[in-house]
């Protein structure tokens, strides 16, 4: 079987660097926060060419903060608006309801499954106080026409950079494209800890301080809290694991393209569309679609291939948000069509050709 996704084989060559790093955190007597925090917050900064980073505890919660950020602020208020495509994941929209803001879903271009600009332009009311650009699946939105919109409209621009660790828009990486953005370092990222963990970057200082008091119980100063706060702040182990594995994160996503270029170079079905590409993608995913998914999925299965579906469900016809009532066809179609399938960087020669030649055999009325 040929996993989606070998945790195992992307962790193994870091092994002795993490062990001399545990036992490193384990001696300093200092397991939350403390100097391998600050080291990784300070090179994660620099890597994403962002003044500040602020590490958290996951990128829901990285997400989150930023809006409550904003508001403890004074920028937003309770019940503004932000625009969030519905084809992401559902944690772009609980940020937003988690900070006291209103979500209003927008469709994505079809073609890239980005952010419409379009769709951004017919969804502004007065209400409106903020866009969200989801990077979704690597590849970056196009940020100069949202840039646009947002100056325009006198418009907050925050990423959703869950997903795109290293990916660049005219050469600047994700991170440093709009206001502010947030990560995820879950296990699966192209920059994954051995457990969860986030963060913000910006180059907002005023903005940076708030998210910083926030996370901590919303306190600057030991025992002294301004403001209503919570408890997220990045492991102090987990922030030595992403140390190491930075240094490594270029040469892995560069690893991503050459076998997403394999792919898109190889698969010839017609019963099968190829992600479509307008800005450089560090291909967290690789996302095909076909009027049939079921069946392909079905199909990779029975020969030994893992897949899986980014998204199912949009997030307005998630129950969750059924008070939404809104209808959003691209989306609704996207979800019943899109497949991704195995890309990361240990997954072997062998196995890609193998994928490929899986994926050229479909034929749409299998079952």
């Amino acid at each position: 079987m040929i996993p989606f996704l070998d945790l195992k084989s992307i962790n193994a060559p870091y092994i002795d660097a993490f062990v001399s790093a545990t036992q490193e955190v384990m001696r300093s007597g200092w397991y939350i926060e403390g100097e391998s925090c600050k080291a990784f917050e300070k090179n994660f900064a620099s890597y994403c060419g962002a003044s500040f980073c602020a590490g958290v505890g996951n990128g829901l919660d990285a997400l989150t903060l930023i809006f409550k950020a904003y508001v403890a602020l004074g920028k937003l208020q309770k019940g503004d608006e932000v625009l969030v495509p519905s084809n992401s994941f559902i944690a772009s929209a609980l940020a937003v309801l988690n900070a006291g803001l209103t979500p209003v879903f927008v469709e994505p271009d079809e073609r890239t499954y980005l952010l419409n600009s379009q769709s951004v332009k017919n969804a502004l009311s007065k209400k409106t106080k903020a866009i969200m650009a989801v990077h979704l699946y690597g590849q970056t939105c196009e940020m100069d026409t949202l840039k646009k919109i947002a100056s325009t409209s006198g418009l907050l621009l925050v990423e959703d950079a869950a997903q795109a660790h290293g990916a660049t828009y005219k050469g600047e990486k994700a991170g440093a494209l709009g206001d502010a953005a947030a990560f995820s370092f879950y296990p699966g990222k192209n920059l994954g800890a051995l457990g969860d963990g986030g963060a913000v970057t910006t180059n907002d200082a005023e903005l940076y301080e708030m998210v910083q008091a926030l996370k901590n119980y919303g306190s600057n100063e030991k025992y002294i809290h301004p403001y209503q706060g919570v408890n997220s702040r990045l492991d102090t182990l987990q922030a030595a694991f992403l140390n190491i594995k930075l240094r490594q994160l270029d040469k892995d996503n560069e690893t991503r393209r050459q076998i997403a270029s394999f792919y898109l170079e190889n698969i010839d079905n017609q019963n099968i569309s190829l992600p479509t590409l307008r800005t450089n993608s560090v291909w967290h995913l690789f996302v095909v679609r076909t009027k049939n998914r079921d069946a392909l999925q079905h199909h990779l299965l029975q020969n030994g291939i893992e897949s899986m579906i980014h998204y199912p469900i949009p997030i307005h016809l998630q129950k969750a948000f059924e008070d939404t009532k809104t209808h959003l066809p691209i989306s609704e179609q996207i979800a019943k069509e899109i497949l991704s399938v195995p890309l990361y960087p240990t997954l072997s020669k062998e196995h890609q050709h193998f994928i490929v030649e899986t994926l050229n055999r479909f034929e749409r009325n299998e079952r």
